[in-house]
């Protein structure tokens, strides 16, 4: 595919390629070159993307494969907290995209986004330690469904066409670009608590029934909130609770 240009805000420096083996390989390797904050790295297609737990992530041309460097200096305990800050921003673009949006977008922890309860995109986040304990940079690795999507996996999934929107990663791209330095800027100001209600607004699953699946077990409960560390809360059925800081969300029936 061809990819255009879209006019981006100035926060923004875009690298953009036809084809690349990994959009976070390539702002990982602009990162080490000392590029500035927003540099912005698009393909039309990866052949070697990753996504969470260095897990595949099928990249195949027509759907949105971004991953932008920050350089926040963020102690490393709240350099994860960037993925809901990225979640607003791509649920409102989706949102902005989609026919009758109100309530089909979601958000799931930690760092996927749902349209009509399936996966649409997902966000990998890396950082780099620096001096005085503070994250050197931020990378956040963004892909969207947007033509296609996958069917070979654990969960049902969908795409931004396939729920009525516009087969164009450049104009979801760029109602990403329009909302995301107005959501870093909130969170660098008034901190996590703006950002954790917004997100708490659209989330799926608050107040349900919910699976948490690790390595070695697979915890249910209901899911009471997240909190202010970004951590997500089970009660769970003997009447205990119990917090997670990663981990895969299923919900029961899907």
């Amino acid at each position: 595919m061809t990819l255009g240009r879209p006019a981006l805000p100035d926060f923004f420096r875009l690298h953009a390629h036809e084809t690349i083996g990994s959009t976070m390989e390539e702002c990982r390797r602009l990162a080490a070159e000392g590029a500035p904050e927003g540099s912005l790295v698009w393909a039309g297609e990866q052949t070697a993307g990753r996504g969470r737990r260095g897990r595949g992530w099928a990249s195949p041309p027509g759907n949105l494969y971004l991953s932008l460097l920050l350089r926040p200096g963020l102690p490393p305990a709240d350099g994860a907290k960037l993925g809901f800050v990225a979640s607003l921003a791509m649920g409102g673009a989706l949102a902005g995209l989609l026919p009758r949006s109100e309530e089909r977008v979601r958000l799931k922890w930690p760092n996927d986004l749902l349209i009509d309860g399936r996966k649409t995109a997902g966000i990998l986040l890396e950082g780099q330690p620096g001096p005085e304990g503070r994250l050197a940079w931020v990378i956040l690795g963004i892909g969207v469904n947007v033509a296609s999507f996958p069917s070979d996996t654990p969960y049902q999934a969908t795409s931004l066409t396939a729920a009525g929107g516009p087969a164009d990663p450049a104009l979801l791209l760029a109602g990403f670009a329009a909302r995301f330095p107005g959501c870093y800027d909130s969170f660098r100001r008034e901190g996590f608590g703006p950002t954790r209600a917004a997100w708490m607004s659209r989330a799926a699953g608050i107040g349900q029934p919910i699976e948490v699946r690790l390595e070695q077990e697979t915890v249910a409960g209901r899911f009471s909130t997240l909190d202010e560390e970004g951590r997500l809360w089970l009660d769970l059925p003997d009447g205990s609770r119990r917090s997670f800081t990663a981990g895969d969300v299923f919900f029961p029936g899907l």
